[in-house]
């Protein structure tokens, strides 16, 4: 696959996508889930069901107002984020709705990526050195 910022393989596009410690789904401009990473353990579990079921069957009824109101925003224009934090028993969970759009700005979908931030809230102070034991 030729990028404007360099070339992948497929099979190496598909390593990096899982690789990333995110849950990444996408879901095209007609609202259906087309894509999701395969990260070891995702925060919210996706099985290949989803696929191109609509986002608003992916999400619980009481907050399908909320996604329809993402959705909507991005594709008028109006928005191009939206974001959240959760806590989950004691986890704690950042949800992040990018509009995507061509170069041209034109709406091509919607890339939820969600993080467990639990570990990440913890970081203090710096760390500039590699302190792995036994190189």
């Amino acid at each position: 696959m030729q990028l404007e910022t360099g070339s992948l393989s497929e099979e190496e596009t598909e390593a990096i996508l899982n690789t990333l410690p995110l849950d990444i789904t996408f879901v095209d401009k007609e609202d259906q889930v087309k894509f999701f990473n395969k990260l070891g353990s995702r925060v919210f579990v996706r099985t290949k069901g989803v696929i191109g079921r609509k986002v608003q069957q992916c999400h619980p009824q009481k907050s399908v107002h909320v996604v329809n109101k993402i959705v909507e925003s991005f594709k008028v224009g109006k928005k191009d984020v939206a974001e959240f934090w959760i806590r989950m028993g004691d986890r704690v969970i950042h949800i992040r709705y990018f509009a995507v759009r061509n170069k041209e700005g034109k709406y091509l979908g919607t890339l939820e990526v969600n993080q467990d931030i639990t570990e990440i809230k913890k970081i203090e102070g710096e760390k500039r050195l590699l302190d792995w034991e036994g190189l």
